[in-house]
């Protein structure tokens, strides 16, 4: 039972590498390879993006500086590895953006309430018929626009000589917010990814969710893929 079983693992894994919305035994392929090498490419930039620009941004996180070999290298490294996470921003945008529509059922997701239950994990984001749910569309929409943020005020903190000392000084004020709600909405994104829904980061790693997890948190997304 255990080798049968197996055999199906592997078979899910093999399936993930170019397909997805698929069902290969008892397992359900949700991100074929493209899709998870995009999104970890998305997180990885991010994430260098931060150890480089938070010891530009203030004294308090000067130590950061010495994961990449201080302070002037992360000054260097900054601006490019942070074009580097607006382009692949904007891959996974039009990667995903096909099953990031909203549905009539799915306004409303941008009000403060709404979103706010949904990270304290207090709405059911079952209650949804597609692949995602409104909260991960808001997410990924948040996500592109802010990259798209990063890039205009971080090219203008770039090249500072080229404007206007009232716009430089506009650019920093942005840069600075949707860096702060940036932090905050990760936080939560990884949070609901791992400890609130468990064995939803599996199907970032290899591919593939259970049939129990997509029928308890995306049940329409269940019945297509599995015509029951």
């Amino acid at each position: 039972m255990t080798a049968i079983h197996g055999e199906h693992a592997d078979s899910a894994i093999l399936a993930a590498r170019n397909r997805e919305n698929v069902m290969v035994g008892g397992e359900i392929v949700r991100h074929r390879r493209a899709s998870r090498w995009i999104h970890w490419s998305v997180a990885t930039t991010f994430i260098l993006a931060l150890i480089t620009g938070m010891p530009i941004w203030t004294p308090i996180f000067r130590w950061m500086a010495n994961l990449v070999g201080g302070l002037e290298v992360a000054r260097v490294i900054h601006p490019y590895v942070s074009v580097a996470f607006f382009i692949v921003s904007v891959m996974q945008f039009f990667h995903w953006a096909s099953d990031m529509k909203f549905t009539p059922d799915e306004r409303g997701w941008w009000r403060p309430s709404k979103l706010w239950a949904y990270m304290r994990y207090e709405d059911d984001p079952a209650v949804e018929g597609g692949k995602y749910n409104g909260g991960q569309k808001f997410f990924f929409y948040s996500v592109t626009l802010g990259a798209l943020a990063f890039l205009v005020s971080g090219l203008i903190m770039w090249f500072p000589l080229g404007f206007s000392p009232i716009v430089r000084e506009l650019s920093i004020l942005v840069h600075d917010l949707v860096f702060i709600l940036f932090l905050i909405a990760i936080i939560f994104h990884v949070y609901l990814g791992t400890i609130a829904e468990p064995g939803t980061l599996r199907s970032m790693m290899r591919g593939t969710v259970t049939r129990s997890w997509a029928r308890l948190h995306h049940p329409g997304w269940f019945r297509q893929v599995t015509k029951s």
